[in-house]
């Protein structure tokens, strides 16, 4: 039996058959190694230049929100054009050396944990549609209060705006993929500088977050940075299963 012009428009505007569901996670699994290997190449950062520059914000946003939630201060978020990134902040803990080993773990870790939860929202079309609006809206929110580069001031709130029109434009099936695709991106993010992971100094910034970790916990900095780099993957991996109900 043929499906007529609407209920076909009425079938993109649900939910998208299993078919393109299966399509979906292939895509998805071989955007996320594309993407962590481009990352790893010369001029791969520009090759991905929007999702760089979301990386670095999810990353930054990571420090300076786990900085907020041990009592301390988030006072700016830098953006650069080049991809990097610097978040300023000031902790008042009394976690003793917990602490700050939190703040430089949550750089690294909290897009993966963020990116899980936009990948299992897509579970739900409401939940995912509304996941779009806050995510899109909360990168308003941080140019609005954190953001303090000129860059940034241009590249978060355009980001932010694009998100919110995937949400308020898009059919069902497209917002869902679309948050899963964050997600996933979320996630690879820890990989955007995976030297950087392994790596004891950050430049002129100082310790890296590897190594401000060893400070405060005394295993080394090599030893996080894999730990790290294991649990986002396996974190995606997980999510994804889930979402796609794969046991």
């Amino acid at each position: 039996m043929r499906k007529s012009g609407k209920d076909f428009e009425t079938l993109l505007n649900k939910e998208a058959p299993p078919v393109v569901e299966r399509m979906g996670l292939t895509w998805l699994i071989g955007a996320a190694i594309a993407t962590t290997l481009l990352w790893q190449v010369p001029g791969g950062d520009y090759i991905l230049y929007p999702f760089t520059i979301l990386a670095t914000w999810f990353h930054e946003m990571g420090h300076g929100l786990m900085a907020l939630l041990l009592g301390g201060q988030f006072q700016k978020l830098e953006i650069f054009s080049n991809g990097s990134g610097v978040a300023t902040y000031g902790l008042r803990s009394s976690l003793g050396p917990i602490g700050p080993a939190l703040v430089a773990a949550a750089g690294p870790m909290g897009p993966p944990l963020a990116g899980a939860a936009l990948i299992l929202a897509s579970r739900s079309f409401k939940v995912a549609s509304l996941s779009l609006k806050i995510l899109g809206s909360f990168l308003l929110f941080s140019t609005l209060i954190w953001v303090r580069s000129l860059f940034g001031l241009v590249a978060i709130p355009l980001l932010g705006f694009i998100i919110l029109g995937i949400a308020l434009k898009a059919p069902r099936w497209a917002q869902g993929f679309a948050i899963q695709f964050l997600g996933v991106q979320a996630c690879v993010s820890t990989y955007h500088q995976l030297d950087y992971l392994f790596s004891y100094s950050a430049g002129y910034l100082g310790l890296s977050d590897t190594a401000q970790m060893q400070r405060y916990l005394i295993l080394p900095y090599w030893f996080w940075g894999g730990l790290m780099a294991i649990a986002s993957l396996v974190i995606l991996i997980q999510s994804l299963r889930v979402a796609y109900r794969y046991k």
